[in-house]
């Protein structure tokens, strides 16, 4: 999936999100500049640095479903992270650094994840084999002779019957794989797996402290195991993850992941207005530009310390995004700027949009409560004239109150439905059609009544 065209991507996403074409163009570029540069020259590949984006738009156009649709999309390490979360240095607060931290633990538990199932077939003959021998332990017959020198020392020789034990064996492991042991119990001596708490007081993040203290506990404190009386089937399970753990070499996946977070990583940092402050301001604001400047050497690309070691930011691809109601772009301090040099403007949604976005995407607003009551055995239909009166009132409020985009029409469904949501277990009618009637008198007083619809809608 990494290696789709832009066209693909851009097909793609339409599956799941409803306009925004030029934002949609311009992620899918990004994107397939980073397949281009790996096949570019290699004296070139450091030199290409990503070309980040700023999504300009209100709240609800899709400006985060696209980013959540891209990590879906592509197999690059991804994650989302709100600029307002962070504080200057000094400040309480998390720390910049923390989000490419986060990123790099987040490809490492894939990847260990993935694996784990790799070699899960093996961990699992492997885990059969200790239960047989947990079953089954090594029994012998004892002769017992004299030393050849003395003739008095007396020694002990320990023989088996291999051909009867190991038809037993064979015996047990059918009926192992039948499940016909599943429901008997075995003592297993599993490891201990609790830490001594610590608490720390700090203005400072856990993340900034240089330490991971879980680490180092676990090497100084003696590992201990205690043990438990569980079911063979469950036992099994415990005992299969334990070998695929075992199985998997560790310091190959944190190469690996270092490596992809490096050459295709990406950070959505959302709400980047936020930190975006209009001329000199006092008081609380003080940090923001301050969060800038923090900011600034890890877009630009540096190195950023890690328990895994250093990871170098300096093509990981940054795609922020924010309403810009009160403030513009151009109110980031100028480096900053500099380094989003594509921004979009996304367009605000209205009625002919909210009717395709309860009725086109393969998750559709509509389909997704269809679904739900049916798990009631109720089934709910929705005529034309209901969907396009839903949409009417959410435009309208959406201008009236705040504009909130398409997340008004989930305000709108759960008032509409809810019912029908309530009861559904104990209808007696399990064929429901909502019709234009029922939109209406559902939500004629709230709507009628603005100050009401401000708190309800």
């Amino acid at each position: 999936m990494s290696d789709l065209k832009p066209s693909e991507i851009v097909t793609e996403l339409d599956k799941y999100i409803i306009g925004q074409q030029k934002a949609k163009r311009s992620v899918a570029i990004a994107l397939r500049n980073r397949w281009r540069r790996r096949h570019v020259e290699e004296y070139l590949k450091d030199e290409i640095a990503p070309k980040n984006i700023i999504l300009i738009g209100p709240t609800g156009v899709g400006k985060t479903e696209i980013s959540r649709r891209l990590s879906k999309l592509t197999d690059s390490p991804f994650t989302k992270v709100e600029a307002s979360k962070f504080t200057e240095v000094g400040y309480v607060g998390r720390d910049v650094e923390s989000m490419v931290r986060d990123l790099l633990e987040m490809t490492v538990s894939d990847l260990k994840a993935r694996e784990q199932e790799a070699v899960k077939e093996k961990a699992s003959r492997i885990a059969e084999e200790r239960m047989l021998d947990i079953l089954l332990p090594k029994t012998g017959g004892k002769s017992h002779g004299k030393s050849e020198n003395t003739g008095e020392t007396s020694f002990e020789v320990i023989t088996q019957n291999t051909e009867e034990t190991q038809g037993t064996r064979d015996k047990l492991r059918g009926m192992l794989r039948k499940g016909k042991l599943d429901e008997r119990y075995v003592d297993l001596d599993l490891p201990d797996r609790s830490m001594p708490m610590v608490e720390i007081f700090s203005n400072m993040g856990m993340e900034e402290m240089g330490i991971n203290f879980k680490d180092m506990f676990s090497n100084i404190m003696p590992r201990s195991s205690k043990r438990r009386k569980v079911k063979i089937k469950e036992g099994m399970k415990i005992l299969a993850q334990e070998e695929a753990q075992n199985l998997v070499d560790l310091d190959k996946v944190i190469s690996r992941s270092i490596e992809k977070v490096e050459q295709s990583g990406i950070i959505f940092l959302d709400e980047i207005d936020k930190i975006a402050g209009k001329g000199h301001s006092h008081g609380p604001d003080v940090s923001r530009e301050g969060v800038q400047r923090d900011l600034l050497p890890i877009v630009e690309g540096s190195s950023v310390n890690t328990k895994y070691g250093p990871v170098k930011t300096d093509h990981i691809l940054f795609i922020a995004s924010g309403a810009f109601h009160t403030v513009k772009p151009s109110d980031l301090i100028p480096e900053l700027q500099g380094r989003f040099p594509i921004r979009v403007e996304l367009d605000s949604l209205g009625y002919r949009e909210f009717i395709r976005i309860l009725t086109e995407p393969k998750n559709a607003l509509l389909l997704q409560y269809m679904a739900l009551l049916r798990t009631e055995g109720v089934e709910v239909s929705f005529e034309d004239g209901a969907v396009e009166e839903i949409c009417r009132i959410a435009e309208e409020v959406n201008t009236v109150t705040e504009n909130i985009g398409a997340r008004r029409l989930h305000t709108l469904m759960e008032y509409l439905l809810e019912d029908i949501l309530f009861d559904a277990p104990d209808l007696g009618t399990k064929q429901i059609v909502i019709d234009r009637a029922f939109v209406e008198n559902k939500l004629k007083d709230i709507k009628e009544d603005e100050d009401l619809s401000r708190f309800i809608l």
